[in-house]
């Protein structure tokens, strides 16, 4: 990978606020705004940008993640790159937006995409599952019904009703791929059930079915379904204890704490044995573009956030018949 050094830069920090178009809502609750912070890295010729999204599950917060990326300000000043920012930072939504920043900089000061920069080669439409919100059986029905343009359908379920949840889903879009996320919802007891429902409803991937900290039962079941680690993982560091739990991985920029860590949590991950699924949060096409380079290499690529949203920022990136393309340089990289 190229770093590139360029000291004399300003950083400059937005929180944005985008509303969800008819909420969005998982085991853990609802919400109507997808609240994002935003890190601009100038140089006085060109200027970078990065999106991250402050998630309370993991102890941020909004003020919080502001405030590690503003403190930052006089080592960026100084010509802070990618490779020290892990020093810097640890891995989370704030480093996230700091290192995509500054890929997304040093791109457009050289003239040579992200994507080159980072050894991927030209980047390439991918599929992208389309996300139902958790709701009644009937109600997630009507809206997998609706999302006829995505033949992969991601399932928010939540414990309790789950097993009519996916029976009637598969009822009304027989032919669709579906994956599923518990949001840890669901528990060693009702386990057995949930994994035989969701045999019986063609699933092909299960997202992180119980609490982080409580899988280890994980390790000696009979894998009907492969089963994805979601919270149970964040970085290259996490994935020595779950490895022998899970069958594949969700690599999330604002867990790994930006591209730079990603592009490696997919490397160890690939070297254990484990498949990928590149993941988000609810976010503008901006948090978006970056992934994208990682979902060159997945096996699932869930990157729908600006679908979920009321309005996406412009230029965003297109969605046409289940695909995701890839993001002018406009938008980033």
């Amino acid at each position: 990978m190229v770093n590139v050094v360029r000291p004399g830069r300003h950083l400059k920090v937005a929180v944005e606020s985008w509303p969800i178009a008819g909420g969005f809502t998982i085991s853990r609750g609802a919400k109507h705004e997808a609240v994002v912070v935003v890190a601009t890295i100038e140089d006085g010729t060109y200027f970078g940008r990065g999106e991250c999204v402050p998630y309370p599950r993991y102890g941020e917060s909004v003020e919080s993640v502001v405030g590690s990326i503003e403190a930052l300000a006089p080592q960026v000043a100084a010509g802070l790159d990618r490779d020290r920012l892990g020093d810097a930072l640890p891995s989370g939504a704030a480093r996230n937006a700091l290192d995509c920043a500054l890929w997304d900089l040093d791109a457009k000061s050289t003239g040579v995409s992200v994507a080159t920069l980072a050894g991927v080669g030209q980047l390439k439409p991918v599929e992208t599952a389309f996300t139902i919100s958790l709701a009644s059986p009937e109600e997630m029905a009507r809206k997998a019904r609706e999302a006829r343009d995505h033949w992969l359908l991601k399932l928010k379920l939540g414990g309790d009703g789950d097993e009519e949840r996916l029976a009637a889903v598969r009822a009304a879009v027989p032919d669709a791929r579906l994956i599923v996320d518990a949001n840890e919802a669901w528990s060693e007891t009702n386990l057995e059930r949930m994994l035989e429902a969701a045999t019986a409803a063609r699933v092909e991937l299960i997202e992180q079915p119980l609490p982080a900290g409580a899988d280890q039962v994980l390790e000696y079941y009979e894998r009907r379904v492969p089963i994805c680690a979601d919270e149970s993982v964040h970085d290259r560091a996490s994935l020595v204890k779950i490895a022998k739990r899970y069958d594949a991985v969700n690599i999330k920029l604002d867990k790994t704490g930006g591209l730079t860590e990603a592009l490696a949590t997919m490397a160890e991950a690939r070297a254990r044995g484990l498949k990928i699924m590149v993941g988000c949060m609810v976010a503008t096409s901006l948090a978006m573009a970056p992934a994208l380079v990682l979902a060159q290499d997945a096996d699932w690529v869930d990157l729908d956030g600006p679908l979920l949203l009321a309005r996406d920022r412009g230029p965003g990136l297109i969605y046409e018949a289940g695909e995701v393309f890839p993001p002018a340089p406009a938008l980033w990289g």
